[in-house]
């Protein structure tokens, strides 16, 4: 996987580039101090994911994302930051983030992101996936007879998505392997006629289920 590394912090730039090195499976193909300069190299170089701040100098993150998806669809990109508005998270994946990460949480779950982003899923850290979910939930719960067509394992599975758990977390907490949930996740996706783990998670809340 080859990636890009958008952050100005130093401290962080290097934290991430010695963490990402030790996996053979990444090469780190750039790095970027600031937005404009992060979607130059994003079109230039043209890795498969990019690493992208919020905060940063010339253009936010948010606005370098939505530029290099208006070019370059097909580049993942991860949000890393240390912002978490809802108006913030909501905004980067209107522009089209595919995951969103919190900084100081732990490699794996950066990792699960990261891994996530490049399947074509949809990734919210676990400490904001709740907020935003409920924030899409309207007043009065609105029934989705979809629901009914899951299994029993798949409405545990959808239950512990909308709490925001990866899907390595999932098959911890239920004891199966990951594999077996990414079947369930796929299962569940079909049956809601949903693209993402998050779409499943709002049909979830606006039915009432949870």
């Amino acid at each position: 996987m080859r990636i890009l590394i958008v952050e100005d912090d130093p401290l962080m730039q290097l934290g991430l580039e010695q963490a990402l090195s030790q996996n053979g499976e990444f090469e780190i193909i750039g790095q970027a101090e600031d937005g404009y300069s992060g979607v130059q190299m994003a079109l230039d170089l043209k890795p498969d994911l990019v690493i992208m701040d919020i905060g940063l100098p010339r253009l936010d993150g948010i606005s370098a994302t939505k530029a290099i998806k208006e070019k370059s669809p097909q580049i993942r990109i991860v949000i890393l930051t240390s912002h978490t508005l809802e108006t913030e998270v909501v905004a980067s994946l209107s522009s089209g983030a595919d995951a969103y990460c919190i900084k100081g949480a732990s490699l794996d779950r950066l990792l699960t992101a990261m891994e996530a982003a490049i399947d074509g899923a949809t990734y919210l850290d676990p400490q904001i996936a709740r907020l935003v979910i409920e924030n899409l939930k309207p007043p009065t719960a609105q029934p989705n007879s979809n629901i009914n067509l899951l299994s029993q394992r798949e409405m545990e599975v959808l239950k512990l998505i909308v709490d925001g758990k990866s899907n390595t977390e999932i098959a911890e907490q239920l004891y199966l392997s990951p594999n077996t949930i990414k079947t369930h996740v796929r299962g569940i996706m079909n049956k809601l006629a949903v693209d993402d783990r998050v779409q499943a998670a709002v049909i979830a809340l606006r039915s009432g289920f949870v």
